[in-house]
């Protein structure tokens, strides 16, 4: 069973004490829905909504979410613990990045403990395609949050008259990271730009071969039709502004544990790409770029599994830098 992520490696999402539930008719601060599944999701989800979209010179902008997938960094079968989790860090969240001017939206989506296998955070192979997961109400993650931010922007638009653009901003690190990445892939239409920070050992290339060998899903998209029903819609992606890191010195690899590839995935990353993470840092950039995709690939040296105030600077800069887009 993979083993818990570290709590540097989620440092800029800390803790908070509690959540709060804005008056109806603002949505201002931090607000609580309820599952919807005639809606499209199964499980809650948390947003916020800064005081700022309230002033009277920002009456009748556009507004954009920003997207921060949960991590819990450990599998429980009680959503309680997952929701706890996402409860403790929303607000920090809208501190970090307080001088964007953002919504901010969090699901509250399960990592379950008895088919630990299904790394539902890091929307892995099983979470797309497994029976299990088709019988259970974590089936198809990626629509679900769709469902949720339109969900938001409905809402949104009715109570305070905010209107928000339909494509969000992205942000993970670590499992949430490989989220982030993944769900870019899937459904670029929907994403302003994404921040993918140490995807799990690789992030999924725009690539169905590498070398002669096939590039299946999460590692590339040779077989991304059977996996979603559609093929990668290569020439929206390329206009999708991704910031892609990781530090040289982060051996935090999810390529080694059964919860997010499989045996033969496995085995082909390993002597086709390398054995760690930075190895194969290289390989995966020259296929982004091969592909036209607008990443940037930064490589912090001396950094492990953690954020850095360099990092975190990087972060903030990227996100006003593609906010009005």
């Amino acid at each position: 069973m993979r083993r818990f992520i570290p709590l540097t490696a989620i440092i800029f999402f800390a803790t908070f004490a509690g959540s709060a539930q804005a008056p109806a008719t603002s949505l201002e601060g931090v607000n609580r829905f309820d599952a919807a599944p005639a809606k499209g999701f199964n499980y809650p989800y948390y947003l916020y909504v800064p005081p700022a979209f309230f002033e009277a010179e920002a009456k009748g902008k556009e507004r954009t979410i920003l997207v921060l997938p949960n991590n819990t960094g450990k599998n429980d079968d009680d959503l309680a613990v997952h929701e706890a989790d996402v409860m403790r860090r929303i607000n920090q969240n809208s501190r970090f990045v307080s001088d964007v001017v953002v919504a901010i939206l969090t699901p509250v989506f399960p990592r379950p403990a008895t088919d630990w296998k299904t790394y539902t955070h890091a929307l892995d192979r099983d979470t797309m395609t497994t029976a299990k997961a088709e019988k259970k109400d974590y089936a198809r993650l990626d629509l679900q949050l769709i469902a949720m931010i339109d969900d938001a922007r409905e809402r949104l638009a009715d109570g305070p008259g905010l209107k928000f653009d339909r494509r969000v901003l992205m942000l993970g690190f670590s499992a949430s990271g490989m989220f982030v990445n993944r769900f870019t892939f899937l459904h670029p239409n929907r994403v302003k730009a994404a921040i993918v920070g140490s995807p799990g050992g690789w992030p999924i290339v725009p690539a169905a071969s590498y070398k002669e060998k096939t590039l299946r899903y999460p590692i590339g998209v040779a077989d991304l039709r059977s996996v979603t029903g559609n093929d990668l819609d290569l020439k929206t992606l390329r206009g999708v502004p991704m910031f892609v890191f990781l530090g040289d010195k982060d051996d935090n690899d999810s390529v080694a544990f059964d919860d997010s590839y499989d045996k033969e995935d496995r085995e082909l990353i390993f002597p086709l790409l390398g054995e760690k993470p930075v190895d194969r840092w290289g390989a995966a950039r020259e296929m982004y770029i091969a592909a036209g995709l607008n990443a940037e690939f930064k490589l912090y040296p001396g950094i492990g599994h953690t954020i850095t105030l360099d990092i975190r600077n990087d972060i903030l800069a990227f996100l006003k830098r593609h906010l009005s887009e």
